[in-house]
């Protein structure tokens, strides 16, 4: 599904009107009478006369309220409609739905300021069981005041359920922050297609769970804006699956190679093969420091392990360049980093491997702080590099903290893809890939129970494992990611609890493929329902 900034969704909304004649007024009523059959789909009992509270602001997010302030209404629910302005301010399609219902007989109360709400703030919480924010919607660039913010902290602090339409107020559509102030809805009724700032940084926390409505929009009036960045969920991971033709074998299927490990640190190796064996790589090679391949052998049986040159610490040396490169000649994708360490000589091999071995490489953990610095390199070498780091590495890379990082998590692995020619997966809630074509997916899955050691060596190896059956770095890296987190996810729903084992969850992980094969159409995250 794909994911759309403000300003894109109001030129998909335009193509819509004007290339294709579809009415905004149309679209206005498509996407009010949704919202109403959503809340009524789950609130079936508010048909019984309970009471419900809507507020509207003066834009056409209001104008939707009023939309479906008439439709709850005509399946009797008991309305009320809070105007959080002056009428004499409403205009164009708002205005027309606003008059709709004062024939209709809807009760509608403007508050345009803090003065007459006072009046009515203690009513409103008492007779009413369900409240509707349709205050802001998308278009939403300064900051929120005046009696539009009181009432989003007033319904912020209600033991009741609140329901956003489109976007929560006051959350920023592309960056998902709020803006001064944002509802903190129980669930959000989104239209047409999700929104950038629902999914990533706060989004999430503000939104709830996101059900998105289908208001008419021609599929061509999307296609022809050349939408970039895509939601990831089961319907396009499912349709990106690669066939297992009957007369395949392991050598089908590629052979991944695997450099991880030193002392203390031999279970980063262990997972990552477990991650790129569980993703269905035909062969895995584990080369590690000598000293650790009798702990490796006794744990994978599946993978073959190659000893190689350590320092007087036991990590790995300069001396094991040679060996590497001979290594990489028969094999589809080499994985680095996990473990390693960040002793300098085995810093010193890494950066020289990244610049020069001439393989697809999944850049990883110490891999990744091996090369701060020395970013340069990245543009320097001589095939695909897809690099992996969590918050904090990608701020030890660009020099920022990882706050900052956090607040701008899409123009940061956009930025950093597109200026070095990289693949990027910022790892986090909501994990980011970002392409240096700029194609960009964001995944909607995975969650708390992924926060525990290893978790990244697993998906390090996914990513690898994908990669060495033939999928291009952008598909590789969005089924590792989306595979990943719905492995942790299920894990964590059978166990009701935290604790989930990283190699539990790359056990999980072909249980997760065979079901996406069979069908895409039983989604997790489907689109009336995503749980981000």
């Amino acid at each position: 599904m794909k994911l759309v900034t403000a300003s894109e969704m109001r030129e998909i909304d335009r193509t819509a009107i004007e290339r294709y004649g579809v009415p905004g007024p149309v679209l206005m009523e498509n996407a009010g009478r949704g919202a109403a059959e959503a809340i009524l789909r789950a609130m079936p009992e508010l048909k019984n006369g309970q009471k419900a509270a809507i507020f509207s602001g003066p834009g056409n997010n209001g104008g939707d309220g009023f939309v479906i302030a008439r439709w709850l209404a005509e399946r009797g629910v008991l309305i009320t409609v809070y105007l959080l302005t002056s009428p004499e301010k409403l205009k164009g399609d708002a205005l027309t739905n606003y008059r709709i219902i004062q024939h209709l007989n809807i009760p509608v109360i403007a508050v345009p300021g803090d003065q007459e709400w006072a009046r009515y703030q203690d009513r409103a919480a008492s007779e009413h069981v369900f409240f509707i924010d349709a205050i802001f919607g998308t278009g939403l660039k300064g900051e929120v005041r005046g009696v539009m913010a009181t009432v989003i902290n007033w319904l912020n602090e209600l033991k009741k359920p609140v329901w956003s339409v489109d976007i929560p107020s006051g959350l920023d559509a592309d960056a998902g922050r709020p803006l001064g102030t944002a509802v903190r809805a129980d669930c959000t009724i989104t239209f047409g297609l999700p929104k950038i700032g629902q999914i990533v940084s706060s989004g999430p926390e503000f939104s709830g769970p996101l059900k998105i409505i289908d208001i008419g929009i021609p599929a061509r009036a999307v296609e022809e804006n050349k939408i970039r960045r895509e939601l990831l969920d089961r319907n396009v991971c499912h349709d990106w699956i690669l066939p297992r033709p009957p007369d395949s074998h392991k050598g089908t299927y590629g052979h991944v190679l695997v450099i991880a490990g030193s002392p203390g640190k031999s279970g980063a190796a262990i997972l990552t093969c477990l991650g790129a064996l569980r993703s269905g790589a035909g062969l895995v090679t584990c080369g590690l420091p000598k000293g650790l391949n009798p702990v490796f052998e006794t744990k994978v049986t599946e993978a073959m392990s190659e000893p190689l040159p350590e320092t007087i610490d036991g990590t790995l040396s300069t001396a094991a360049y040679d060996r590497i490169m001979e290594l990489i000649e028969n094999k589809k994708v080499l994985a680095i980093g996990p473990g390693l360490s960040l002793h300098p000589e085995t810093q010193a091999l890494i950066r020289r491997l990244v610049a020069e071995a001439d393989i697809p490489m999944v850049i990883d953990a110490d891999a990744v702080r091996a090369i701060k610095g020395y970013l340069h390199i990245l543009k320097e070498s001589i095939n695909i590099r897809i690099l992996t780091p969590h918050p904090g590495e990608m701020g030890w890379l660009a020099g920022k903290k990882t706050w900052e990082i956090q607040e701008n998590r899409l123009s940061m692995a956009e930025g950093l893809s597109k200026e070095y020619g990289i693949y990027t997966v910022l790892k986090g809630a909501a994990t980011l890939i970002a392409a240096p074509n700029g194609e960009t997916a964001v995944n909607s899955t995975g969650g708390p129970a992924l926060a525990s050691g290893g978790m990244g060596d697993v998906l390090t190896g996914t990513i690898a494992g994908f990669m060495a059956q033939g999928y291009n770095p952008f598909r590789a890296a969005c089924l590792g990611v989306f595979c990943h987190g719905l492995a942790g996810d299920r894990l964590s729903g059978q166990k009701k609890t935290s604790g989930i084992l990283a190699t539990e969850v790359a056990q999980a992980i072909p249980g997760i493929l065979a079901a996406l094969r069979i069908s895409g159409d039983n989604t997790h995250g489907q689109s009336d329902n995503h749980h981000l």
